[in-house]
């Protein structure tokens, strides 16, 4: 039994109702993504972050085996939201203004920045420009629309145009009177991400439109909501470093998400 030294709140559901067993997934058996009771799960010894779905090991699981776990954690990680605030938006604006301070922008981070991203998202640009449009118009049908042109856009586990797409879902949860309806867009462009991407990348963007995602993808938001500059622009340099490009692509989502421009456009 391999021992678990923390978990996410989703993980821990999923590892109680399969019996403490995660299977690897069969078009992913090296990725470190499995399957409890038909829910994925995060295992590793380092993972880069907590989520919902994290399951923290005290030893590396073997790759490509099914992983069996001892007795759970008595406390499971479950991020909030803040409260959902109008003075969000000035935050963020700020943060983006200081943007080149984190570092070379990668994925759509580019586009954040002002520069172009590198081949295949420079072509992807008028779509992201698109979204941001509609998120400034408010308008949750063209919101769907353009965010389904957005999904399977990029390689790896993590296509940058699902992250881009779930983070500015996420963001737009942190200023909208009423959340429920872009939950349920989140919810609805999940389903498809199931098509124009995979399960893994999915999952995720379904975490990231109901406001449960990466630690310090939240701890950003709540440094926003307290307008507190620095700690937002600390927490923004770690969430730049997860995956590939996968923080930088959900940082510029929630730069649209709030304040419904990609730049100073």
């Amino acid at each position: 039994m391999t021992e678990v030294l923390s978990i996410g709140a989703k993980a821990r559901v999923a590892l109680e109702r399969s019996g403490g067993a995660a299977t690897p997934l069969a078009a992913f058996p090296d990725a470190p993504y499995y399957d409890a009771a038909g829910e994925i799960v995060w295992v590793g010894s380092r993972l880069p972050a907590m989520h919902p779905r994290a399951v923290v090991t005290a030893m590396p699981v073997v790759r490509g085996e099914v992983a069996r776990f001892g007795a759970l954690p008595g406390e499971a990680w479950l991020p909030r939201l803040p409260a959902p605030s109008a003075a969000i938006v000035a935050s963020v604006q700020r943060l983006a203004r200081r943007i080149a301070e984190l570092g070379e922008p990668r994925g759509f981070g580019a586009a954040l920045a002002g520069a172009t991203p590198a081949f295949p998202l420079d072509l992807a640009v008028p779509r992201a420009h698109a979204l941001a449009a509609a998120y400034r118009a408010d308008d949750h049908e063209a919101v769907h629309h353009t965010s389904r042109a957005l999904l399977g856009l990029g390689g790896g586990l993590r296509p940058s145009g699902d992250d881009l797409v779930g983070g500015a879902l996420f963001g737009r949860l942190l200023v909208a009177a009423d959340g429920a309806r872009w939950r349920t867009i989140g919810a609805e462009l999940a389903v498809e991400a199931q098509r124009a991407s995979h399960a893994i990348s999915a999952a995720l963007l379904a975490d990231l439109a109901c406001g449960a995602s990466f630690a310090p993808l939240h701890a950003t938001a709540e440094a926003l909501a307290r307008g507190d500059d620095g700690a937002a622009l600390e927490s923004s340099g770690v969430l730049a470093t997860l995956g590939h490009s996968s923080g930088w692509d959900m940082l510029t989502g929630l730069v649209v998400g709030v304040t419904g421009r990609l730049n100073d456009e």
